[in-house]
């Protein structure tokens, strides 16, 4: 299923994970609405700007969302969220990602630069868009940790 000019639903939902456990992971209606408005809204514009795009995380289902070891609050689960890398030049280039979205002036829920820009999370909700920005690490036991950016203006 066409979701724009440059995204497919496949690419949405595909997951090594759900294939190696027999995990259908199939959005509802809802799911689907989230799903599009973040392509529409966010991923395609920045695919028109950067170049393509690579979804390496996107829609899970609950199942699939444990299997990985995921927040049971993920906004991968609702639809809402989607995790991306940029290449360019076979180098990967995330930091463009987290850059074009603070200058776009585009609306964002959550921008996580995932252990210095291994990827990038980012998040659009219906309404009441946080346009919070974050970082992930590992403390000294090995547990994933967020701080907020605090030196980042969002226009």
């Amino acid at each position: 299923m066409k979701l724009s000019k440059n995204f497919v639903l496949s690419e949405i939902i595909r997951s090594n994970t759900a294939k190696r456990l027999g995990i259908k992971n199939e959005p509802t209606k809802k799911h689907m609405e989230g799903i599009q408005r973040i392509i529409t809204n966010l991923v395609q514009p920045m695919r028109d700007s950067l170049g393509p795009i690579r979804i390496s995380s996107g829609y899970r289902n609950p199942e699939l969302n444990r299997a990985i070891g995921g927040s049971s609050s993920s906004q991968h689960c609702k639809g809402e969220a989607l995790d991306l890398q940029f290449w360019q030049n076979g180098k990967m280039m995330n930091k463009l990602i987290y850059e074009w979205v603070l200058d776009s002036g585009l609306e964002f829920d959550q921008m996580i630069n995932e252990f210095d820009f291994a990827w990038i999370h980012i998040s659009l909700k219906k309404n009441k868009n946080r346009k919070d920005v974050l970082e992930a690490y590992k403390d000294e036991d090995g547990n994933t940790k967020y701080k907020y950016v605090d030196d980042i203006i969002i226009l």
